[in-house]
């Protein structure tokens, strides 16, 4: 794969979007191309021993091998001595018709890379253009460090396909790695309304803020709240006291990583396996698992303990209901209950909490 450009600051001030791009062997390339030019020279060659009486060599007046293949180098290359000709009016047919389009093909393949780097630059403009005009009820992730990774394997564990998940980070190292991941990035500031615009924001369905630093969430909320009204906003900072004012500027979810951590280091210290627990709620498709669905029909009017399934909160008006608080299930109502699956592995000995570090 070819390096990466480097961005200019007017280009990430406004957010420079990096598509995934396939990956390329370059030694294949080179190999493929070099087959490619030797089966057109090997074309060249029969084409002209077919109709050797059509063709008259200068020395001695007749086609052999060796002075076809000669003959076959020199057209193909665009030098033409003029000391080998054809003569026959078949002859002259075949280096109109047929000759002529395979010495294009391979001068074109000789100049193929340099070309590639011509266009480059026209190619992934084109990308954009017509990847902005799909952007539509895709999921925004700010931020791709351990959090938003995290994030965005949980949401692909769903069912979420990737080229549905837009990444925004200031890092190019990190806009780079979702890229090799197989996501489309945005280099930029995600606390400017431009960068926001840039990875779709208006028309996502969700947008999940894992920024490093709290103030950086807060600002990306109002942006992306101010930019969708209605999309799902959720949002991670590291201390308690700014989940307020998360969600004053328009998150939906609010997730405090420093205290989840602790609470989650507690409860492993009491009982490991009660940690174990937890930490396998947490991750989907493997052992237990948490899911929300709506209520059933023959469910309406019973108690949430009479459904099939362990019930632990009742989703009502927006609201989410612990369970002993409800008596009665409605229509309408939504239940999120536990699950279970065969495990993919054995389970941890040990629950390990990854909180990621301050920086500046």
């Amino acid at each position: 794969m070819a390096a990466a450009r480097r961005a200019t600051p007017d280009e990430i001030a406004v957010g420079l979007i990096n598509l995934p791009e396939r990956r390329y062997d370059p030694v294949r390339q080179i190999r493929s191309r070099v087959c490619y030019g030797l089966a057109i020279l090997a074309a060249v060659v029969l084409l002209v021993m077919a109709d050797r009486n059509g063709y008259r060599d200068g020395a001695d007046g007749k086609m052999s091998w060796l002075d076809a293949l000669y003959y076959a180098t020199v057209t193909l290359s665009t030098t033409g001595y003029g000391d080998i000709v054809p003569v026959s009016p078949s002859a002259r047919l075949v280096n109109a018709v047929v000759i002529t389009p395979l010495r294009i093909a391979f001068v074109a393949i000789l100049v193929g890379t340099a070309f590639e780097v011509l266009t480059r630059r026209y190619r992934d403009q084109r990308r954009r253009d017509r990847w902005r005009t799909t952007l539509q009820g895709h999921t925004v992730v700010i931020g791709y460090g351990t959090k938003g990774v995290n994030a965005i394997k949980q949401l692909l564990a769903t069912g979420l396909s990737p080229d549905r998940v837009v990444v925004v980070d200031t890092r190019p190292d990190n806009v780079a790695e979702a890229n090799r991941d197989g996501y489309a990035a945005v280099l930029g500031d995600a606390t400017r309304d431009a960068v926001l615009r840039q990875a779709g924001v208006p028309t996502a369905e969700r947008v999940i803020i894992a920024a490093n630093r709290d103030d950086t969430a807060v600002l990306a909320t109002l942006s992306a709240r101010q930019l969708n009204p209605t999309c799902l906003v959720a949002a991670s900072v590291r201390e308690a006291e700014n989940e307020p004012l998360l969600l004053r500027s328009g998150a939906d979810a609010v997730i405090t990583s420093s205290a989840a951590a602790g609470r989650l280091l507690g409860v492993a210290a009491q009982s490991p396996l009660v940690g174990e627990v937890f930490a396998d709620l947490l991750v989907h498709g493997d052992g237990l698992e948490l899911a929300e669905r709506p209520v059933r029909p023959e469910e309406v009017g019973r108690a949430p303990r009479d459904c099939p399934e362990p019930v632990v909160a009742v989703l009502r008006h927006g609201r989410a209901i612990p369970y002993p608080q409800v008596s009665l299930l409605t229509e309408g109502d939504r239940v999120v209950v536990v699950g279970s699956r065969p495990r993919v592995g054995p389970p941890p000995e040990t629950v390990v909490v990854a909180v990621e570090p301050d920086q500046p």
